[in-house]
């Protein structure tokens, strides 16, 4: 498996004394904290836990055999 970088947008803001924040790019992935720190920390967390389960929940719908191809958008 190939390990890949990939760089994703945290929007963020603060509101009513807590920290909250999406990432731009995946549906789903959204966080509060009472610091931004934080918050970041949290974002980054859940993101990757995210990513891993769907690149589970894709493998295991492929099932085998299948194919990986790296597309770049």
């Amino acid at each position: 498996m190939l390990a890949m970088k990939n760089t994703f947008t945290a929007v963020i803001k603060q509101d009513a004394g807590w920290w909250i924040g999406w990432i731009e790019e995946v549906p789903g992935v959204n966080c509060q904290a009472k610091t931004r720190t934080g918050l970041l920390r949290s974002l980054r967390e859940t993101l990757k836990e995210a990513l891993e389960m769907n690149r589970e929940e894709a493998r295991t719908a492929a099932g085998e055999p299948m194919e990986e191809e790296l597309i770049q958008v």
